[in-house]
């Protein structure tokens, strides 16, 4: 894993990059650096900022995931930001590759989703229950590859909610556990300890100028995303 950071879009406002996997987002429990630390830093250097870098937190993506991640710049557009991904009007799409094979092509995957802090694990339910959520999720196969034991596929998917591990639960649903992801029913891990879910594009109001912009971020250059 490369310590360069890798800016997709910088203005006044928004700082977008490319996290990559087995960086936490922001600080937790391990004391490793961050995706966040290296932000700012970054901002500190090319920016020429003399004291503390504001940045704030709008998304996160699990540590073992890579992808484009938004910062805000300023509180404002953390303010903006924040109301835009509650109100559910940023669209994300994701990449996973999968073992198995799905049934069908496409379609929409509703469930309820119980977590357990303690474990850091997500239970799907089938009806709903005192503290679970319900996520939605669009999924489409983009392609296939391998044989038998080895067959794999490239999964795209469109969350309409934000919940915790729903998009590596709802892989595990359609019987196709995502590469690396032993928490969800991988049968080994990757070599780099990744899981094979990357957050391939963003798009976003701009919290000043009004417009809609998109962000992308190449799949990592790793055998496993290859088909």
């Amino acid at each position: 894993m490369s310590d360069e950071l890798v800016v997709l879009f910088a203005d006044n406002h928004l700082l977008v990059v490319a996290k990559p996997a087995g960086l936490p987002t922001v600080p937790d429990d391990s004391g490793d650096e961050s995706l966040l630390d290296r932000a700012r830093a970054w901002v500190k250097q090319e920016k020429h900022k003399a004291g503390a870098v504001y940045l704030g937190v709008v998304q996160r993506l699990d540590r073992p995931v890579s992808g484009v991640v938004v910062f805000a710049r300023t509180s404002k557009a953390a303010a903006r930001l924040t109301e835009a991904f509650r109100g559910r009007t940023v669209e994300k799409l994701y990449w996973g590759v999968g073992a198995g094979e799905p049934q069908g092509l496409e379609g929409t995957l509703e469930q309820w989703l119980l977590k357990d802090h303690e474990r850091n694990l997500v239970r799907a339910l089938a009806t709903e229950r005192p503290g679970a959520q319900l996520a939605r999720t669009r999924w489409r196969v983009l392609q296939r590859g391998g044989a038998g034991r080895a067959r794999r596929v490239l999964l795209e998917f469109r969350p309409e909610t934000g919940r915790s591990h729903q998009l590596r639960v709802a892989a595990a649903t359609l019987g196709c556990a995502l590469l690396g992801d032993l928490k969800y029913g991988a049968e080994s891990p990757l070599a780099d300890k990744s899981i094979a879910l990357h957050a391939r594009e963003l798009v976003l109001p701009h919290p000043t100028k009004g417009e809609r912009v998109r962000f992308e971020c190449e799949p990592p250059a790793l055998e496993v995303w290859r088909f």
